[in-house]
């Protein structure tokens, strides 16, 4: 195979293995803000955390002579970070700036000079316009997660003052610059090493993304990222699987993601779209486990309804149920024959399924003998909405088509069941379904998430959720 067939070839499989998401995540300026306020908590901590090793020496000071010294048992008493910025990084990630910093610190001093005379009191350092500039690289990790690590830092000082307190602190004033200047080197050491800590004790939280979050006992829907995160002037953006499987096999769908770009919308701080290839993928994997099916009887229709599940009532329409079968409570199955397909519109969720109903006599002994087979073409329009941190919907009926698939009791008119059938989808079928469909399924979350002023959407091919979040410890 020639070269240029080779690359050929490579680009090929690179562009065909390309996975496209079902769910686009995008962080905005607003939500990076508030990123920024819960890290400058984390970075004033590991800045308190600064370590300055005893120091001793000896210093020639005149008209005394040589000076031996000791400072010990220093530690940091206040750290401050009033000006702070976190900026977006094109291609690469954030960037983190602090200004007009301080730290203050406070230890013991010692001295001994011409020999004999000792002396020991305690000392204050205030160290100001301390400025720290990192830059933050935002990747995926091996599991789908986001992950995060401090790629470069510079940290200077600005100034720095010191207080000698007790015994002969006037000694100590005459060569202060010299001592303040081996302080602030020993603490600017430690600046960056102690932000890139900080930066890196976020990457746990991160690990909290729920890339498999469990739905039911059907299902569970896949979040990990198919990509690394995309960083523009505007966002971070993040592009993750959005597909269910059943439980314990994954087994991919028959249909692909299409694409889809999420409107240039910034109000909120989170806006995730889920795009109708994620919900398309849950009902396959309903309609695969055969979870779209329902037994009727008679006991689920109230009791107030004139229309009952026995031969009598269809005997009414179709008399030779109640010829051959009279006086038997009847039960009816309906299911789906394939998978149902959801399409989003703007402001409409539509879902068209596909099903049969089975009509069945109870015989004394409990054993059912088949009446009818119907098709049944059925539209509904759904509501979703968001609640907690899970999206959840409900149905209603648009219309239904009946016809006949096999007759076990000879021909008959099926437009005349039109009004049971109706009556069973309303009252049953639909309130069933959107019993299960409240419960919802997860949206995908770090760590104790709280989504709070939330908006939804119905898109073209997605449903677009507008968010603010909180986190709490």
């Amino acid at each position: 195979m020639s070269l240029h067939c080779r690359l050929i070839l490579v680009v090929f499989i690179a562009v065909t293995s390309a996975v496209d998401p079902g769910v686009k995540v995008k962080l905005t300026a607003k939500g990076l803000e508030y990123g920024r306020q819960l890290g400058m908590a984390s970075i004033q901590q590991k800045l308190k955390s600064i370590k300055v090793p005893d120091m001793s020496g000896k210093q020639k000071v005149s008209p005394i002579g040589k000076v031996s010294y000791s400072l010990s048992n220093m530690r940091i008493v206040n750290v401050g970070l009033p000006t702070s910025a976190v900026d977006l990084v094109p291609g690469t990630g954030v960037k983190l700036s602090i200004a007009n910093a301080f730290i203050s610190l406070h230890g013991n001093w010692r001295v001994k000079y011409l020999r004999i005379i000792k002396d020991s009191g305690s000392f204050d350092l205030n160290v100001k316009g301390l400025t720290i500039t990192t830059s933050i690289a935002i990747k995926s990790d091996a599991t789908g997660r986001p992950t995060v690590s401090s790629v470069s830092c510079a940290a200077t000082v600005g100034s720095a003052s010191i207080k000698f307190h007790g015994g002969a602190s006037w000694l100590y004033n005459l060569f202060k610059k010299f001592i303040d200047k081996a302080l602030r080197n020993a603490m600017q050491k430690q600046i960056c090493p102690l932000v890139a800590d900080a930066v890196n004790d976020l990457n746990p939280h991160l690990k909290t993304l729920n890339v498999v979050a469990k739905v039911d006992q059907y299902a569970e829907i896949e979040y990990s990222m198919v990509a690394s995160p995309t960083v523009s002037q505007a966002s971070i953006d993040l592009s993750l699987k959005g597909e269910f499987y059943n439980i314990g096999k994954h087994q991919e769908a028959p249909f692909s993601p299409t694409a889809f770009s999420l409107p240039p919308q910034n109000n909120n701080m989170l806006y995730i779209g889920m795009s109708a290839y994620s919900v398309n993928s849950a009902a396959f994997v309903y309609n695969k486990a055969g979870a779209l099916s329902l037994y009727i009887t008679d006991d689920m229709i109230p009791k107030s309804s004139p229309i009952r599940l026995n031969t009598k009532t269809f005997g009414t329409f179709i008399p030779q149920i109640s010829k051959s079968f009279p006086g038997l409570m009847m039960k009816l199955l309906v299911e789906t024959v394939k998978t149902p397909v959801i399409t989003f519109v703007p402001t409409n969720v539509t879902t068209q399924a596909s099903c049969t109903v089975t009509a069945y006599a109870i015989q004394p002994n409990t054993t059912l003998s088949p009446l009818f087979i119907l098709n049944l073409e059925i539209s509904v329009s759904g509501q979703v909405f968001v609640s907690g941190m899970r999206v959840a919907g409900a149905v209603s009926l648009n219309k239904m088509d009946l016809t006949l698939r096999t007759s076990y009791v000879g021909e008959f008119q099926v437009r005349s069941l039109d009004s049971i059938l109706q009556m069973v989808l309303k009252v049953v079928v639909i309130p069933k379904l959107n019993v299960q469909l409240a419960k919802g399924y997860p949206l995908p979350a770090i760590g104790k998430m709280k989504l709070v002023n939330t908006q939804l959407q119905i898109l073209k091919d997605y449903m677009l959720i507008g968010t603010d979040v909180q986190f709490t410890p």
